[in-house]
């Protein structure tokens, strides 16, 4: 007869845990009230610096930093850079896979509450509206350029064509590809800086001059590794309105954009024809 004991269990202690996945980071920065306060920040009025969203929080630079690292490690917030000064904007995305998982499921009057909460958050928004979205494509930050600045590729993927000499100061036109000429969306080049920022203003080419003052978009692309994150930061929105429409452009327009780069074709249907329902 053996007399061999059995094997203890492993100690828990020191070993590592299972790998936390993009959702998990998302509870995480969500869990702690200060983060939360932080997003509602943003959420009221997108854009700040470090500085201004220490003073919200009534807390120094460093304990701030340490909290938005959290909710930029989560993806929640991504940040800009203009000048001297790193903006800082919420990034809906996680927030609306979160939803879509976890919140959509449930009955209708929690919905609608949520959403009067919504509308109750927009309606204190005193600047006009920004709009940013973040994906992370794997590719180069030459060939992202590429693909945002090339005629024939932004009419494959985009629906227009994107004609420049993307040069700072020169116009741009976003045309459609029907053979008409016709463009929709007209502006000039702001910043040029190949390949990693694209700055252009954007206008409706029948608002008469002076109307109206043009949004802005901005492009960042950034290598890690083999991939590249693209920030598109859309400012000085008209209203609440434009920016859905603009978010849900963006995120169909952007999703085509990364399918070619990493598969060599859009998707094989346009995917701003989905409906919303």
């Amino acid at each position: 007869m053996s007399t061999s004991k059995s094997p203890e269990p492993p100690d828990p202690r020191g070993t590592p845990g299972p790998t936390p996945s993009p959702v998990d980071k998302v509870f995480k920065a969500l869990a702690d009230p200060t983060r939360r306060y932080l997003l509602d920040q943003l959420h009221g009025h997108n854009g700040q610096t470090l500085g201004e969203l220490a003073e919200r929080v009534a807390m120094t630079r460093q304990s701030a930093t340490q909290h938005l690292a959290l909710l930029e490690d989560a993806n929640l917030v991504s940040t800009v850079r203009r000048g001297r000064e790193k903006l800082h904007y919420l990034n809906p995305v996680p927030l609306h896979e979160i939803q879509e998982r976890w919140i959509d499921k449930f009955e209708h009057p929690r919905l609608r509450a949520l959403s009067a909460l919504r509308q109750q958050a927009e309606a204190a928004m005193t600047t006009k509206p920004t709009y940013v979205y973040v994906t992370y494509i794997e590719s180069t930050p030459e060939k992202v350029w590429h693909a945002l600045t090339d005629a024939e590729l932004t009419a494959a993927y985009w629906g227009h064509a994107n004609i420049s000499d993307w040069q700072q100061g020169s116009p741009w036109e976003h045309r459609r590809t029907d053979g008409s000429g016709i463009a929709d969306v007209v502006g000039e080049v702001v910043e040029s800086a190949p390949p990693t920022r694209l700055v252009t203003t954007w206008a409706d080419p029948h608002t008469e001059a002076g109307s109206a003052e043009p949004s802005q978009v901005t492009f960042d692309i950034e290598p890690y590794g083999g991939i590249v994150r693209l920030t598109v930061t859309h400012e000085n929105l008209a209203d609440e309105a434009e920016r859905d429409e603009m978010a849900s452009g963006w995120a169909a327009v952007l999703s085509n954009l990364k399918s070619l780069l990493e598969t060599g074709s859009p998707l094989p249907e346009k995917p701003w024809l989905v409906p919303s329902d």
